[in-house]
């Protein structure tokens, strides 16, 4: 007897411990997760998905692999509304860039951040006005003259999609400057930066990342940042100069800023766990020197935000966005 009770006594301790354990056990994905890319193959936000999937698969970081899959069509709405009718399902993230906040605005589709659950900012992106290093331009007042010389929308400016961050920045330098530039939309940052060294378009205002390889080899040269102060970054890229040497917009004469989100959402109705899952993931990643290397290579502000501060961070840019594409003319009608 005293052993049929010790046995039923043992046999509810194990199964309280087991119950203890799988309550205590975090989740983690358990088939691939698809990191989806709201923009073309090259840009600025398709570099850091691909760095991460990289540094995930070399360190081991997930049991899972992680698939880039670019979502481009519809200025990003198409990765947006895969993830917004995928409720509940956590084997799925998105890197976000501003068209967050623009291509609904530009293009009415039913979607909004809110639709989605914020997992972390990895970090924020620079802007810099690009001219081709054959051009005379070797500061902003050189460039700014010539566009003011030229007939209005002689000047071709290049930028990744329409009514994005690109053309929103090429509105505000025609507003600054008093002249029209012809705006050319591509596909991403990458093809944009091609573009300005074959001559085809006459400057640009890419992110550093998608532009530092044709810096690097003399093709293109920058003029000044959209940011309030100096990049941080002092390693030499070119001819002894860094990022730190490229003097602010502001500074020459150009009076605006902009800094871009590079950020990750998850699917509606993402589980607490899920998101601590994420969010863990990424600090992994955070924490190797690929990812320092990354962000020193692109120039980028390692701003790292999650949780409370994330969102509120998003709401407020939503609405700077609302006030810009307002200005610039670029809303839907209804918006």
């Amino acid at each position: 007897m005293r052993r049929s009770v010790l046995c039923v006594g043992l046999t509810a301790i194990a199964a309280l411990c087991a119950s203890g354990i799988a309550a205590s056990a975090a989740w983690e994905p358990v088939r691939p997760v698809e990191f989806i890319v709201p923009a073309g193959t090259g840009g600025g936000a398709d570099q850091m998905a691909r760095t991460i999937q990289g540094i995930v698969t070399k360190h081991n970081l997930m049991k899972q692999p992680m698939v880039v899959i670019n979502k481009s069509g519809g200025a990003g709405g198409e990765g947006f509304l895969d993830l917004k009718t995928s409720p509940g399902n956590p084997h799925k993230i998105i890197i976000t860039l501003s068209n967050l906040f623009t291509t609904p605005l530009a293009t009415g589709i039913p979607f909004s951040w809110k639709d989605l659950t914020p997992v972390a900012m990895l970090a924020l992106d620079e802007f810099v006005l690009w001219v081709n290093a054959e051009k005379p331009y070797n500061n902003v007042k050189d460039y700014v003259d010539a566009v003011k010389k030229a007939p209005a929308g002689s000047i071709k400016m290049g930028g990744t999609g329409s009514k994005q961050e690109d053309q929103i920045i090429t509105v505000a330098i025609e507003k600054a400057v008093g002249t029209k530039f012809t705006y050319i939309p591509y596909k991403g940052g990458g093809e944009v930066a091609v573009q300005l060294v074959g001559n085809h378009i006459d400057s640009s205002v890419n992110n550093p990342i998608e532009a530092v390889a044709q810096w690097r080899g003399g093709k293109l040269r920058p003029l000044c940042v959209f940011d309030s102060k100096p990049m941080a970054y002092d390693e030499q890229v070119v001819n002894g100069k860094g990022w730190k040497d490229i003097p602010t917009c502001k500074s020459q004469g150009l009076d605006m800023e902009y800094l871009m989100l590079r950020g990750v959402f998850m699917s509606p109705k993402a589980t607490k766990d899920q998101v601590e899952y994420y969010i863990d993931l990424f600090k992994k990643v955070r924490a190797t020197p690929e990812w320092q290397d990354f962000m020193k290579s692109g120039a980028f502000n390692t701003t790292f935000l999650t949780g409370d501060d994330y969102a509120k961070w998003v709401e407020v840019e939503q609405k700077r966005h609302e006030v810009l594409m307002k200005e610039a003319g670029f809303l839907a009608t209804g918006n």
